[in-house]
């Protein structure tokens, strides 16, 4: 599940808590769901019920209580628990993180993109300065991902103004010189550098191309060692006898691609490929784990319980990247809603930091052969990678294969 189906799940709620008369209120046209703050918990966050205690006449608390059932029948929510003044607090069945990696491989470097902008004209004046015009550039590209349009103009009175370089970034390169008038926020001085060259992981610049290079050097690798990547895991009843065998692309003879119970997609939270989806599902008594059975495709055929353990749900490493990727609409949104290529390329860099700290887990080590949760792994890779490089694109930076 995808924030964005999340906030559809959220409105849903809100509509049948309305339908049935427990509440009172229009329905938003929106629901923002994000990671939890602190004193939160699970994978995702809303204020929806903060929005409508004012018009339901009611406090945050009771609301959030009334929409908390009807989050909860949802098949890709494990849990939904109120905390605070009345955050409603999402934690995903395990099918739900596995789609979202498959949302983003399926939608590529268009992942992220909305319509929260469609129809609107965003006209920046900007005047005649090197960074000015590099933010309205960018900003040119992420507006359109939300569906809006730019129109740059040299024109008084100026509504776009940051501060200006100290001086002229061009011996940089167009690369380094673009992020060094991107990455800091408009009111803070971009700081000229040849530090932004550095091939070292002090610098931003580097740690986000190197970490795209890095995912793609993964997928080579795998290639190399016989075996792809895939989203897909699976968790259905069976007896001890039960095998490891694959349920994605690539998967050797005999794999397995029925989707679990409690895996599927709810009513109304249709995305692609819904009819291929199966996830890591909470482990009950006599269920074994399916994927690749082929032992000639040199995969294994029983899992060990230490397989079983990671297959059961993801390492903090695999959480942070998750959440990166689920975060990056999000931060899409707020660049292009408050012209603010920063944002974007923040975030960027949160994500690249995040596949650092998962790079080393995606490939088998020794002689462990490749395995359904090297398969999962790798796809969560190049999901990252997509989303680098579709963010340094908007940015107008090139994202290398190789560095």
């Amino acid at each position: 599940m995808t924030p964005v189906e999340l906030s559809r799940t959220v409105l849903r709620a809100v509509r049948c808590a309305v339908d049935v008369g427990e509440l009172s209120v229009s329905v938003p046209a929106s629901a923002v769901v994000t990671a939890p703050g602190p004193g939160g918990c699970g994978d995702y966050a809303t204020n929806i019920a903060l929005r409508l205690a004012g018009p339901a006449g009611r406090p945050a608390p009771e609301v959030a209580e009334i929409l908390r059932p009807y989050i909860a029948r949802d098949s890709g929510v494990a849990d939904v628990t109120v905390t605070g003044p009345g955050f409603l607090n999402i934690t995903l069945a395990g099918g739900a993180l596995a789609d979202l990696v498959e949302v983003v491989l399926e939608q590529g470097t268009r992942y992220g993109y909305g319509d929260t902008l469609a129809g609107q004209v965003v006209e920046l004046r900007v005047p005649y300065d090197t960074r000015a015009e590099i933010v309205a550039d960018a900003l040119v590209r992420i507006v359109a991902t939300q569906g809006g349009r730019v129109e740059v103009r040299h024109l008084e009175p100026v509504n776009l103004r940051p501060v200006p370089a100290p001086e002229d970034p061009a011996p940089l390169g167009h690369d380094a010189a673009r992020w060094a008038l991107l990455h800091p926020a408009p009111h803070d001085r971009p700081r000229i550098s040849a530090d932004h060259l550095l091939q070292r992981e002090s610098n931003p610049l580097f740690r986000v191309r190197y970490a795209h290079a890095r995912t793609r050097a993964l997928r080579r690798n795998a290639a190399t060692l016989g075996y792809t990547g895939a989203p897909f895991l699976e968790v259905r009843p069976a007896g001890r006898s039960g095998v490891l065998a694959g349920a994605g692309a690539g998967a050797g003879a005999g794999a397995a691609t029925s989707v679990g119970a409690g895996s599927g997609a709810g009513p109304g939270v249709g995305g692609p490929g819904d009819a291929r989806r199966a996830g890591v599902l909470p482990r009950t008594a006599g269920s074994a784990l399916v994927g690749p059975a082929s032992t000639e495709s040199g995969l294994d055929v029983g899992p060990t319980p230490a397989e079983v353990d990671r297959l059961l749900g993801p390492t903090p490493a695999e959480s942070d990247l998750l959440t990166a990727l689920a975060e990056y609409p999000h931060a899409l949104r707020l660049a292009a809603r408050h012209r603010a290529p920063d944002r974007l390329a923040r975030h960027l860099v949160v994500t690249a930091d995040a596949v650092l700290g998962f790079q080393h887990v995606v490939l088998p080590l020794g002689d462990e052969k490749p395995s359904a949760a090297h398969r999962a792994r790798l796809a969560l890779a190049e999901a990252a990678g997509t989303v680098l490089a579709g963010g340094l694109s908007l940015l107008g930076i090139s994202a290398p294969e190789h560095l």
